[in-house]
């Protein structure tokens, strides 16, 4: 029995060692001389430390920040929480039609294969069941819920404009994102502009694009919330006799608003004209909320149910979605504070640290700007995620719902490419985040008897990205023969 005893003491003394020394390699790889490392391993049954190396120091987590927003979401709502979208008769005006948004992020959306006008058709074909035709009619869009500061004042100008920046209001659609497209096949006169899709009715572009002969994509679209001037910047392939770029629309509940009055007027209907909430809210009488109009609703004729959240949490963390993370923090922050004229995204964050608070993990190293991690200015530890972590394996009631939604390495999402091909391809369920000079992974290794939860996160490296990944995937697979 003392053998035993000893032997299994020395067996786990040697278990840690060599994690240590793989941590340490890790640490004193060329590509990281002037980094800032944050790295925490822990087990997943016991919580007992197996690497660490300033865990609890904040560093800039870019989108694993993400697992904090969709964890947050999903054990607020629960895993079959639905966004409902509502067309409805003003109560007031029978000459009205309303559309009520409540924040839903799949309306139109690209992400689940399905048809993108789907809202549309249904909506103009159940408005003809119970409208007469022999009437003209107005279109209000009541898209307030999140206010109009769709943008996070944390992001970067270089940013806006862009689909990976599109702003967040109660009214998504089409994923808040248009594709522009060019000719490039005059490498004299440059990228010429050919459409955009969907049609974008009074938006001006001054294009600045260049072209390339690298087939790279280094075209950005820069502009204002609301404004529907735009500027293209960079360059892109040439010899392309079609080739596009994306960009945030400008104003989606107007977009969504006209989209359906082209339905509605094709189905034979007459619509004068179409509004949304924005110029009342932003009026200086705040005493009548616009949203009451829909509350008030005469008849609700069509009712577009989003997927559930378990999609949709799924959907941001393979294929790390900005819009979609920055939608479930400003529901969780209109959910803590109904008051339409509170900042939803400050109500978001305040929500997150308050929940995890109370979970009794010590949230004194998160710094939220976004929800999403686009942010420069985030800042989390690589502790606090694994303890975050550690929660939604062992005590959270949608534990398996939050795991199958992080991507596996070596096969899916945005981490395809990470582990694969080696021992680990499948058997790591992980969340990738990188923006410039950051790289960080955070998730859960499993296989077999090897259950660890970890974030590994690098800050300021002075190698290459790729030089990065391989170090930590060599770190990985190091851990991952520990048992």
């Amino acid at each position: 029995m003392k053998k035993s005893l000893l032997t299994v003491i020395l067996l786990l003394g040697t278990s840690f060692g060599y994690s240590q020394m793989a941590l340490q390699r890790f640490i004193n790889h060329p590509a990281l001389k002037h980094a800032s490392v944050g790295v925490s391993v822990v087990e997943l049954e016991t919580g007992k430390s197996v690497a660490a190396h300033d865990a609890e120091k904040s560093l800039t987590p870019a989108s694993i920040l993400k697992l904090i927003t969709t964890a947050t979401a999903l054990e607020t709502f629960g895993d079959n929480y639905r966004f409902n979208t509502e067309v409805a008769l003003d109560a007031d005006n029978p000459s009205r039609i309303l559309v009520f948004g409540t924040g839903d992020p799949t309306l139109g959306s690209d992400a689940f294969g399905e048809n993108r006008y789907a809202f549309f058709m249904n909506s103009a074909e159940a408005i003809g069941k119970v409208l007469s035709k022999e009437k003209a009619y107005t279109l209000y869009v009541v898209d307030n819920l999140f206010g109009y500061d769709g943008i996070a004042p944390g992001w970067t100008w270089i940013d806006m404009g862009n689909y990976y920046a599109a702003g967040t209001y109660g009214i998504s659609i089409f994923d808040n994102s248009y594709r522009l497209f060019f000719n490039t096949t005059d490498r004299e006169g440059g990228p010429k502009i050919l459409r955009t899709d969907p049609e974008i009715k009074g938006l001006t572009m001054r294009n600045l694009l260049s072209l390339n002969n690298s087939g790279q994509d280094n075209g950005y679209i820069y502009g204002a919330p609301f404004s529907y001037d735009r500027e293209v910047r960079g360059n892109i392939p040439a010899g392309r006799t079609e080739f596009s770029i994306k960009g945030d629309i400008p104003d989606p509940g107007l977009m969504l608003g006209q989209t359906l009055a082209n339905y509605l007027s094709h189905s034979g209907f007459k619509i004068t004209a179409v509004n949304t909430a924005r110029n009342d809210y932003l009026s200086a009488d705040r005493a009548a909320d616009p949203r009451e109009v829909a509350l008030r609703a005469e008849k609700v004729i069509f009712t577009q149910v989003s997927r559930p959240m378990k999609d949709i949490i799924r959907e941001v963390n393979v294929e790390s979605n900005n819009h979609y993370t920055e939608h479930l923090i400003r529901t969780l922050g209109r959910y803590s504070k109904n008051d339409i004229y509170s900042d939803p995204l400050e109500a978001g964050i305040e929500y997150v640290e308050e929940f995890w608070k109370a979970r009794g993990i010590a949230t004194s190293s998160l710094t939220m700007y976004d929800g999403c991690g686009l942010a420069p200015q985030d800042a989390v530890s690589a502790q606090l995620l694994t303890e975050l972590l550690l929660y939604m394996y062992n005590e959270s009631d949608h534990s398996s719902v939050f795991l199958n939604s992080l991507p596996k390495a070596g096969q899916e999402g945005t981490v395809r490419s990470f582990l694969r091909d080696t021992r680990l391809s499948g058997k790591v369920f992980v969340k990738s985040g990188s923006i410039g000079g950051v790289q960080c992974f955070a998730g859960y290794l499993i296989e077999g008897n090897k259950k660890y939860a970890f974030c590994v996160m690098v800050n300021k490296f002075n190698g290459s990205r790729s030089q990065v990944r391989a170090a930590i995937e060599q770190f990985l697979l190091s851990l991952e023969g520990n048992n």
